[in-house]
């Protein structure tokens, strides 16, 4: 047994275990005593502050509830009787030792399934690696590589490894519109999108195609997990989609709920044709595609299987370019699509979760509203709370909020990661330009997480980050000297310090990275330099 699949099975017995249960009870209890908290007149303080703190710990609670609550539905399995039996179909058509991939079927009935690997400029050794995996998956199916990149070495690659290859004239509808336009090209009943990046695991269509044998089952997802986890970004925006993939999407699909993902997903076609394709008006195809499949009435199955193995961000620019497009993504949901319209045909359930998603952004305000606190009583005196509430007070109904959440994700997860904390922080000005984007139905430009390019700094990219941790630095050491002036030490001057060192990790990080970024620049300059030379002494 490897390492993720024993990691999996300890997260899906700490799911399905009493004791959870009572954590998730008393962190409940906690959420509700930190409202009543908040709320209650004698404790408020000034106006401006108080009602910062409100609308951010309001959207903070009630994301807290609505996640213990979707936690508390993700022990259920959907692998039932009528799997199994499938199961057992498709398993005698793998290929086996010195035996060739036989036809895949389903009800007894032979299947064809298209195997797609999606590329839009990526290093060739990383395409290679995926393709060569794709085909060793096992049972008989087709392998095409859809090359939005054009380029002449993928398509030579293609030939070199016997698989399909797709090229279209144009890039309309960025990766979904490269998706339709291979199902035009080719007619499996199910086909599998892996990113460039992702290399599956051979026992792929074993785990996911049995879920078919129910006929409106529209598509299988399966996880996203890395193997790249060598830097600080990296590290915290792993751990940020472990969580979502061992706790969110295993109680989303209790509710019919779990959502496409965009890769690691194998969908029904004719699913896919009867709401006239993937969808191509946004650059978050896979939640729009996966919500106007469950208006239809489809469903869908999410398992935590670890069944393909990528890369996440690991520099600031992907990061920062990655959280961009799916933040703007959730907006254009509920700016354009709100779930909960009447007209739009979804269970309450299915609009509860669809609504929790398309607003866990908003995040990005709370955190600015947060910040801005510790200036506001540091160089105007303002403070949220009722000044004469004692700090044990208010420490046991912070704690019993903030606390429990933590206890609860060391307790499933087996750990908490401050690299995320870290990233959680320092996100607050992607979401606020996402919120933008939604609001003027602003088009987010496509960019692919592996994608080779032109490199360029990170600073580029987190100049509002930079900007307030000057602010908060200078707001911290103005605390300071008002400490040594006034000798009453404020919790407003500790949260600011602890923001400030948040931001001022995250503005190190991208100082690592421009002085790397740096350093490369000057190495092919002087490579560059040192070709240049020996084409002269050539052409002399």
């Amino acid at each position: 047994m490897s390492a993720k699949q024993a990691e999996v099975i300890s997260i899906a017995k700490h799911l399905k275990s009493p004791t959870l249960m009572m954590l998730v009870l008393v962190a409940v209890i906690g959420s509700f005593a930190y409202a009543s908290f908040l709320f209650n007149p004698a404790n408020r303080g000034d106006i401006l502050p108080y009602s910062l703190v409100i609308a951010a710990e309001t959207f903070l609670l009630a994301q807290a509830l609505l996640t213990l609550w979707t936690i508390l539905a993700s022990g259920h399995s959907p692998r039932n009787f009528d799997f199994h039996r499938a199961k057992v179909q498709v398993l005698r058509a793998a290929d086996f030792p010195g035996k060739k991939p036989s036809a895949l079927s389903l009800k007894g009935k032979v299947i064809h399934v298209d195997v797609f690997i999606t590329t839009y400029g990526e290093d060739l050794g990383v395409i290679r690696k995926t393709v060569v995996a794709a085909k060793a998956i096992k049972g008989k199916h087709t392998t095409v590589i859809l090359d939005d990149g054009k380029s002449d070495d993928v398509m030579a690659l293609a030939a070199e490894l016997d698989v399909g290859y797709v090229r279209r004239s144009g890039n309309q509808g960025a990766k979904a519109g490269n998706i339709n336009n291979a199902l035009s090209k080719t007619t499996g009943e199910f086909f599998v999108v892996f990113d460039a990046d992702f290399v599956p695991d051979p026992a792929f269509l074993i785990e996911t195609l049995p879920f078919f044998v129910e006929e409106n089952i529209a598509f299988v997802q399966t996880p996203q997990h890395y193997d790249n986890l060598d830097t600080l970004i990296s590290k915290g925006a792993s751990y940020m989609q472990h969580v979502f993939y061992s706790l969110i999407q295993p109680g989303k699909n209790r509710f019919n709920a779990a959502f496409c993902v965009g890769t690691n997903v194998v969908f029904r076609r004719s699913a896919v044709q009867s709401i006239g394709g993937i969808h191509e008006a946004s650059k978050s195809e896979d939640i729009w595609t996966s919500i106007l499949l469950h208006e239809q009435g489809y469903k869908s199955v999410y398992i935590p299987n670890v069944l393909a193995i990528g890369k996440t961000p690991d520099t600031i620019k992907a990061y920062s370019n990655q959280q961009l497009r799916w933040a703007t993504g959730a907006f254009e949901i509920l700016f354009t699509h709100n779930p909960f319209r009447r007209k739009y045909n979804l269970t309450i359930d299915q609009r509860i979760q669809y609504f929790v998603t398309a607003t866990y952004y908003f995040s990005g305000l709370a955190s600015l509203f947060l910040i801005v606190l510790p200036p506001l009583q540091i160089f105007l005196n303002l403070t949220p709370v009722n000044l004469h509430i004692s700090f044990v007070k208010w420490a046991v109904y912070y704690s019993g909020f903030y606390i429990m959440q933590i206890l609860v994700a060391f307790y499933t997860m087996g750990g908490f990661r401050l690299q995320t904390l870290l990233l959680a922080n320092a996100s607050f000005p992607i979401y606020i330009k996402a919120l933008f984007n939604g609001m003027l139905r602003r088009d987010q430009a496509w960019r692919v997480t592996g994608q080779v390019g032109k490199a360029d700094s990170p600073f580029n990219y987190i100049i509002p980050q930079v900007l307030f941790f000057v602010f908060l630095l200078g707001t911290t050491i103005v605390g300071i000297w008002k400490y040594d002036y006034t000798k009453q030490l404020s919790l407003s001057l500790f949260w600011n310090t602890i923001n400030t060192l948040v931001l001022g990790s995250f503005v190190a990080v991208a100082y690592r990275e421009s002085r790397q970024f740096k350093r490369t620049q000057r190495a092919l300059k002087r490579l560059e330099r040192t070709e240049n030379k020996q084409n002269k002494v050539v052409a002399v």
